[in-house]
């Protein structure tokens, strides 16, 4: 199976048709894996057995002319939880955890008939930028095994990138989608806060995470978003609302749109080449028809120190179940109660985990929260307000995902503050709880750039359509690594 020429909807008429089956469909993509995954580095389990015979249940009973994701393989970032298959954050203090209950998205998913093949790498705990976080492995960029595949759902990009599977789940707490959809060259979508489950997700920040879409196409993205939404009794964060089909306006045209390309996201630190393809950008969207107008996010510059203030207290709070007592891993020859909660969690936690863990504590603590976490939640407020106020006259928000292309393996690995701001771009749309994605926006030295789309909250439907209609206008996503097309 070549998953750089098909898509779900050809795949679907296929398994309709009798021309393929799901069976085949995963051996295929367990082939890829094999064939593949040596270099790339993106897988941490693979569910093998179970999904073949998952597959050949699905061709058992038939694959319904309605039923557009049955049958079709899907790989999980390993932050979400599935029932008998391990589940480890990419850390050693879950190393040998096995569910006994799958996450609501994953629910869903079987219930559309999906097959899940496997378990992605990424940053522990989700806490990274670049995939080098994994207690396990470090995922290398589809493009080129050099460089790093962003993160923290590194693992997740670089499987759709590299054709090993034709789509996967991700997480984005501020912009671990977006960012390594943007280094790979694929679409990474983040929906509105409180339009999927966050049930069965292992938590970092609470109050931006959110689970989304890796996925070599627009079209693809809305199919598996429309699987994955809606609200859950056991996730009180979750919206009612009525169903709804996110890729309804996918092919119509963007005539008349108003899209607004703040001067703060083509400023000082973006990449000349990168400036250079979110300008060539907006000229396509004018060709089109849209509206492209320049307007200002003041509070954007302060929206890292905000993330990382509110993302780590967050984290701090979360990751406190992580003791050594009630589950995780646990240290040897521990002679009192302090020293198994001490070595348990210094020798379970990777450096990046435990840094945030400390500057989240600190920012909590008494005579400190007023200062720390009282003003970034202040702070927040305001960066919500710009994006109110932009889109007052305006339909979406456009500008680059990430201020560069992907960055050599290990370059920047011990320069945290430099790390954390790759993510400058993506953080605010988390800070504000709104829906956004990334495309491939043409490529700067060989190497794919994102165009980021930033949509008002729950209108994923207008995100989609402005997408399509510039993927439908480039030949970007049917260049591939390896110069296949």
């Amino acid at each position: 199976m070549d998953y750089y020429k098909t898509d779900i909807e050809q795949l679907h008429s296929d398994l309709v048709a009798g021309k393929t089956t799901s069976a085949d469909l995963t051996d295929a993509t367990f082939k890829a894996i094999a064939a593949k995954d040596d270099d790339v580095q993106a897988f941490l389990a693979l569910n093998e057995e179970t999904a073949t015979k998952d597959a050949q249940d699905q061709d058992a009973q038939g694959i319904a002319a309605d039923a557009t994701l049955a049958g079709i393989p899907v790989a999980i970032k390993d932050n979400i939880v599935t029932k008998d298959l391990t589940t480890t954050a990419a850390s050693k203090m879950l190393a040998n955890f096995v569910p006994i209950y799958d996450a609501t998205v994953i629910e869903r998913l079987r219930q559309a008939g999906m097959i899940v093949v496997g378990k992605t790498n990424m940053d522990e705990f989700a806490m990274g930028s670049s995939t080098e976080n994994s207690a396990f492995k470090t995922t290398k960029n589809a493009w080129d095994h050099t460089k790093v595949p962003g993160g923290s759902s590194g693992g997740s990009a670089a499987a759709v990138a590299a054709g090993e599977v034709l789509v996967a789940l991700g997480s984005d707490t501020g912009g671990s989608i977006r960012q390594p959809a943007a280094f790979n060259g694929i679409v990474g979508f983040k929906p509105t806060y409180g339009r999927v489950s966050r049930w069965g997700l292992i938590a970092f920040g609470s109050s931006l995470d959110a689970i989304g879409t890796l996925t070599r196409s627009v079209r693809d993205s809305a199919h598996v978003m429309n699987a994955i939404v809606g609200a859950d009794e056991r996730d009180t964060t979750t919206v009612p609302r009525a169903q709804e089909d996110l890729g309804a306006k996918i092919g119509q045209s963007i005539k008349g749109m108003k899209i607004a390309l703040p001067k703060e996201y083509l400023g000082e630190g973006v990449d000349a080449g990168v400036r250079e393809r979110i300008e060539a950008a907006a000229e396509q969207f004018r060709a089109m028809g849209a509206t492209v107008e320049t307007v200002s996010l003041p509070h954007t510059q302060y929206a890292v120190p905000t993330y990382y203030i509110i993302a780590s207290s967050e984290a701090s709070s979360n990751l406190q179940r992580f003791d050594g007592i009630r589950y995780g891993f646990r240290a040897k020859d521990v002679q009192s109660l302090e020293s198994v909660y001490v070595r348990s969690r210094s020798e379970g936690f990777g450096d990046e985990v435990k840094r945030r863990i400390m500057l989240g504590t600190f920012s909590l603590s008494a005579g400190f929260y007023d200062a720390y976490f009282k003003k970034a939640a202040q702070v927040r407020t305001l960066i919500s307000r710009d994006f109110e106020d932009v889109f007052k006259d305006y339909d979406l928000v456009m500008g680059p995902t990430t201020p560069t292309p992907a960055f050599e393996v290990g370059s920047k690995v011990t320069d945290p503050l430099t790390m954390y701001m790759n993510d400058i771009l993506t953080i605010p749309v988390n800070l504000a709880g709104l829906p956004a994605a990334s495309i491939n926006g043409g490529f700067v030295d060989g190497m794919p750039i994102g165009l980021q789309l930033i949509g008002k909250a729950f209108d994923e439907a207008t995100i989609y359509q402005a997408a399509a209609a510039f993927e439908d206008a480039n030949d970007y996503k049917d260049q591939t690594p390896g110069g296949q097309n």
